[in-house]
């Protein structure tokens, strides 16, 4: 299944993505797409739905975040071997985890908004994967039974604030709109392996970036095992799990993002975003 959330900000509904790209509307089964509607029972009862009994969703309405009630966003940082290069930086021995104030989530679409202040922002195209029962301690053997699904993430990024302001990555991470999600929460049982997919972004129509998740050097089940050991993951958890080479911090010049430009990215079988910048009031 592919769901997802449709309507204004804060007011949204919870939607299924059914197979002519059409919007149904979920809205008589479930509240909304948040940890408790990704449990396994819960998937299985929507799972069981007939899409066409479905009330289809006129128009083109704005997409919002494919989950909400999130209570933990991680990510994991220089996770590709080609991003690792272009940096310059060794391979990690172990996962490199920061954090993402909640209040970045927005749509796939919103717009990003460039904060005071800033003058390196960056795109990261990312896969996500969203937690959809609690983990702790878990083996790699049992973590995939633990993932809901998955989502295309912009983990946009202002490198002054990340690199140059003391502390850790969570402040050049965090600014509002710096986490659009979506466009739909793919469950699992449509991606039979996170570790085959392609990665894109482009900027103003010419490519950024083009990798595969195949190039991780930590892939989802290790991860849903690692952070285990560290932290309980809890229903509706969101882990984003780095980016390819060809951010604008390892070009040459280095190139960033200035208001006006157009975003677009996506992650094979998850859906496509497209964001504008805008600079903050």
């Amino acid at each position: 299944m592919k769901l997802l959330r449709y309507g204004p900000v804060g007011s949204e509904k919870p939607g299924l993505l059914d197979a002519d790209g059409g919007i149904r509307d979920l809205s008589g089964h479930v509240d909304d797409i948040n940890g408790t509607t990704v449990a396994p029972e819960n998937l299985a009862r929507l799972a069981a739905l007939d899409p066409a009994s479905l009330p289809l969703v006129d128009g083109n309405p704005r997409i919002g975040p494919c989950i909400t009630g999130v209570g933990q966003f991680h990510a994991i940082g220089l996770n590709y071997r080609d991003h690792a290069a272009e940096t310059g930086m060794a391979l990690p021995a172990e996962p490199m985890l920061f954090t993402k104030a909640r209040t970045c989530i927005c749509g796939p679409n919103d717009d990003v908004v460039q904060p005071r202040g800033s003058t390196q922002l960056d795109w990261e195209a990312e896969l996500g994967f969203v937690i959809g029962t609690e983990a702790k301690y878990v083996s790699e053997a049992e973590a995939m039974d633990h993932v809901a699904g998955y989502c295309v993430v912009h983990d946009v990024s202002e490198r002054v604030f990340q690199k140059d302001r003391a502390g850790q990555f969570v402040k050049g991470k965090s600014a509002d709109t710096f986490g659009p999600i979506g466009p739909w929460l793919v469950t699992r049982d449509e991606v039979p392996d996170p570790q085959s997919l392609r990665v894109w972004l482009e900027v103003n129509g010419e490519s950024r970036q083009d990798g595969t998740t195949a190039d991780m050097i930590f892939g989802v089940q290790f991860l849903v095992s690692y952070l285990s050991q560290f932290m309980r993951l809890m229903p509706g958890d969101i882990i984003t799990t780095g980016t390819p080479a060809g951010v604008g911090m390892g070009m040459t010049p280095e190139t960033y993002l200035n208001p006006g430009d157009i975003v677009r990215l996506g992650v094979e079988g998850l859906g496509e975003q497209q964001q504008t910048v805008v600079a903050d009031a």
